[in-house]
């Protein structure tokens, strides 16, 4: 079993930055993916990022290349989602979640077997 917990969300204006991280515990010893997922009211939820083990391979959709890194601290069991230069479409809640099954893992939201409860992230323009 492993447990996310996220944090960092809020509200800031466009152009702003916030950081959120994510802390996992419980199964934190093995080699895992981690991902950045996000939902935006009325809409689909959708994959922002993913980082593999040890953290040497990163994956962004589009939308976020360039403004959003990814990271982690395998020491600590976090995972960090820095978002500079924000935008109202960024508006969303944020979830971190982790694929067990792969040091790798993919975009998809199948792949991934265990997920924080998320945290809000709120863009004003």
């Amino acid at each position: 079993q492993v447990q996310l917990v996220e944090s960092g969300g809020g509200l800031v204006q466009a152009g702003g930055s916030l950081r959120l991280s994510c802390a996992a515990s419980g199964r934190t010893g093995s080699r895992y993916a981690m991902g950045w997922f996000r939902q935006a009211p009325g809409k689909e939820r959708e994959f922002v990022a993913r980082i593999s083990w040890p953290g040497r391979f990163t994956d962004y959709i589009d939308s976020v290349k360039g403004r959003f890194t990814i990271s982690r601290d395998n020491d600590k069991n976090t995972v960090t989602l820095q978002m500079n230069s924000l935008k109202p479409e960024d508006t969303a809640v944020y979830y971190c979640a982790a694929d067990t099954g792969s040091p790798i893992s993919g975009r998809g939201q199948n792949l991934y077997d265990y997920w924080g409860q998320g945290t809000q992230v709120t863009v004003s323009s």
